[in-house]
């Protein structure tokens, strides 16, 4: 029997993927299809006093310009426009009136026949403002939020935008009943579908939302974004099927990672055990929408402490409204967090491994609970084993590379093992073939993959056997793709719906002459092979082939929820110990992150060539968060000045060298019946600490401002 869980399978969709076959939201076509541009403020704060469009309608092959003055209706009501994930406060309307909240704003619509000639007329479309006075600085704005915070050792990150390799695009298909069939990038179907009927004011049976791939996200588009309403506005209007693509500039009218603000104050004894942990922050929102996560507290999860105190404030500014990036608030909140632990060690001067282990719970620190599973010590054992920790010289600026300095530093990650309930069904043929079907999405990660592993391991199929059908709005209940919380979740709705069709195929195989499972109790066969097997007695067989035929059926069909009850008695996280190297150039001020050791404790692991893979991306992502990564605002404007690819920095080729992912063995029976929990975002929580606690060691300096950029590091040495 081929058991296909926990091995290197490669992905069921790759070759759809290289070989173009694999369509994206703005790829769909169709007879008599027209193109839109949109048209963004050029202020921050205001209302639109005027457009004009006469010039932009008088391009040939202009087909209309969209305004909120011109437009079909749209809901009224703050709740039509919530989603699944909205915040609180007021969702952000498209086109519903004249005010502007943030530049980039979309204002107007143009829709032509061609692409280019839409984008050319956009740019003909005069606009002008009653503007009013803005703020888009956090610093000047923080003491609005938090005055008593104190200002000595804060750690900043700054505002970060998502670049996924796929623009955001809709691709609404008019139907000839006036229902639409809408493409979209998300990584929620029905999730858009539900905002689109509630902002337009039609039937669920009416707006079908189709995703089959998306070309990345990572928290983007877990929210409905304007592109998709636009797009179905202009396709009502027109009564045709209308494409609407945003620019890489548009995308930063989008969500974005808020910016933060944190101070925190660790209280130890000598020998390292914390007495007292503060963590303070303030982040950014927008004037209309409360966007907030758990953004500090992440030290209850790791570290114990007699004494702990948590506060959070908003700064609301003049931008759109932040969103989920990959693991919100954890990413920035375990970079200060970890890095205050590293400070800490310094003054105790003690090993920061070894701090880590003095403070060490085994427990939740905020609900006194024991975790289903914590292989932590694990994680900083293999880890500090493969990285050869044991060499450093604990003294900064002592080792070296030639020219360069080096530095080695560490960190902890720490996530949370969500799960949520999600629907599946699962169709079985008498030929051995099942499909296996659910709205969830798949954003690139590899949901196809261990959705076809699952299921083959749960029937007993060949992994060609099986077929993955998923983000359809018409499919089988699902959330949004988010979280970590899709691979568990979906998986054991795989078995659990799984199991259903095994005891639908035993009650056809006991109805057959003379079964070999006449006696079988319902958890006494296990499917494998193509074949409904004794688990006492191997000899005792009966193939699904025969079963379905001796029943008369030629398909067994099951859809079942799957729920995932919590009694409260344990915390469900994953965890991680990350090593880095760094390399200074001690002339030049040159950071080079030449090694990175991330070890990795996430319950059972599906697919070790696709986990591996996720991990190592979120580790490249932590060098960006801590060396590249920054949105850069000019304030006087409020607007965004890097909006794009070549100035937004990301890690390249040339910044990334040696990563190595160890995942450690975490039996967990607990958390689910299959022990699975999330790895999207564990990789990058505790990757930019780590470097920037390297980058100390090798230099002796601290800058707890990200991005460590070679201007920041060289203010710190010269001071």
């Amino acid at each position: 029997m081929t058991t296909y869980i926990g091995t290197a399978t490669s992905r069921v969709d790759g070759r759809a993927k290289v070989t173009g076959a694999a369509k994206y939201a703005g790829e769909f076509n169709t007879a008599g299809l027209a193109y839109a541009s949109v048209v963004t403020s050029t202020i921050a704060k205001g209302r639109i006093a005027r457009i004009d469009a006469s010039e932009a309608l008088s391009v040939e092959g202009v087909i209309d310009v969209l305004t909120h003055q011109h437009r079909p209706p749209m809901a009224s009501v703050d709740s039509a426009y919530k989603d699944d994930v909205a915040p609180e406060g007021s969702p952000f309307r498209p086109f519903y009136d004249g005010k502007v909240w943030f530049s980039g704003q979309p204002i107007a619509l143009v829709v032509a026949e061609e692409p280019e000639i839409a984008r050319f007329a956009a740019s003909l479309v005069r606009v002008e403002y009653d503007k009013e006075a803005h703020v888009t600085d956090l610093h000047c704005q923080r003491n609005a939020a938090a005055a008593e915070m104190r200002r000595n050792a804060e750690y900043f990150v700054p505002i970060e935008h998502h670049n996924p390799m796929e623009l955001y695009a809709s691709t609404v298909i008019f139907e000839p009943d006036s229902k639409l069939t809408v493409y979209d990038k998300t990584q929620g179907v029905q999730n858009v579908q539900h905002h689109l009927c509630g902002v337009l004011e039609m039937k669920p049976e009416d707006v079908r939302v189709v995703s089959p791939f998306v070309g990345g996200a990572f928290g983007s588009g877990l929210r409905p974004q304007y592109n998709v309403v636009l797009a179905a506005l202009a396709a009502r209007a027109l009564k045709r099927s209308v494409r609407l693509v945003l620019t890489r500039q548009q995308m930063y009218g989008l969500g974005y990672r808020p910016a933060m603000i944190q101070q925190i104050e660790l209280g130890a004894r000598a020998d390292g055990t914390l007495d007292a942990i503060t963590h303070d922050a303030v982040t950014v929102t927008s004037q209309y929408e409360d966007f907030h996560r758990q953004e500090t507290g992440w030290s209850g999860l790791l570290y114990k402490s007699a004494h702990a105190k948590y506060t959070h404030k908003l700064a609301r500014l003049d931008l759109a409204t932040p969103c989920d990036m990959r693991a919100p608030s954890a990413a920035p909140g375990a970079y200060a967090l970890e890095c205050a632990m590293d400070e800490l060690a310094v003054a105790l001067e003690l090993d920061p491994l070894e701090l880590r282990l003095k403070c060490y719970s085994e427990r939740d620190q905020h609900t006194d609970r024991p975790y289903s599973s914590k292989s932590l010590r694990d994680c900083y054992r293999q880890g500090a084993e493969a990285f050869g920790w044991n060499r450093r010289d604990p003294e900064p600026r002592s080792m070296r590379d030639g020219s360069e300095l080096v530095g080695w530093g560490m960190a902890t990650g720490v996530w949370e093992a969500l799960q949520v309930p999600i629907t599946v069904r699962i169709v079985l043929t008498a030929n051995g073939h099942a499909e296996v079907s659910c709205a969830t999405s798949d954003i690139g990660t590899g949901t196809y993959t261990i959705m076809a592993q699952v299921a083959a391991d749960t029937l007993g199929l060949p992994l060609d056997n099986v077929t993955i059908k998923l983000g359809d709005s018409t499919l089988p209940q699902s959330p949004v793709e988010g979280g970590s919380w899709i691979a568990a979740s979906v998986s054991n709705a795989i078995a659990t719906t799984g199991d259903v069709v095994r005891q639908e195929l035993l009650r056809l195989a006991k109805q057959m002459p003379n079964s070999p499972l006449t006696d079988a109790a319902p958890d006494g066969v296990a499917l494998a092979d193509g074949k409904l097997v004794s688990k006492r007695d191997a000899s005792r067989a009966v193939s699904i082939a025969e079963a379905m035929r001796h029943g008369g059926v030629d398909r067994i069909d099951e859809q079942k929820t799957t729920t995932f009850a919590d009694d409260g008695s344990h915390a469900h996280n994953t965890h991680s110990a990350i090593f880095a190297e760094v390399k200074v150039d001690e002339q030049l001020g040159v950071i080079r992150v030449t090694r990175v050791v991330s070890a990795i404790a996430a319950g059972r692991i599906l697919n070790t060539k696709t986990a591996s893979s996720q991990i190592i991306g979120g580790v490249v992502w932590g060098i960006g968060m801590a060396l590249h990564e920054e949105t850069l605002l000019d304030h006087k404007f409020g607007r965004i000045m890097n909006a794009n690819i070549a100035e937004y920095h990301v890690p390249v080729n040339a910044d990334v060298h040696d990563i190595k992912v160890i995942f450690v063995d975490e039996p967990d029976d607990i958390v689910n019946p299959l022990g699975i929990k999330g790895l999207g975002e564990i990789g990058i929580v505790g990757v930019a600490a780590a470097i920037a606690n390297a980058i100390y060691h090798a230099t002796s300096k601290r800058v707890r401002d990200l991005p460590i950029t070679l201007d920041k590091l060289q203010r710190e040495i010269e001071k």
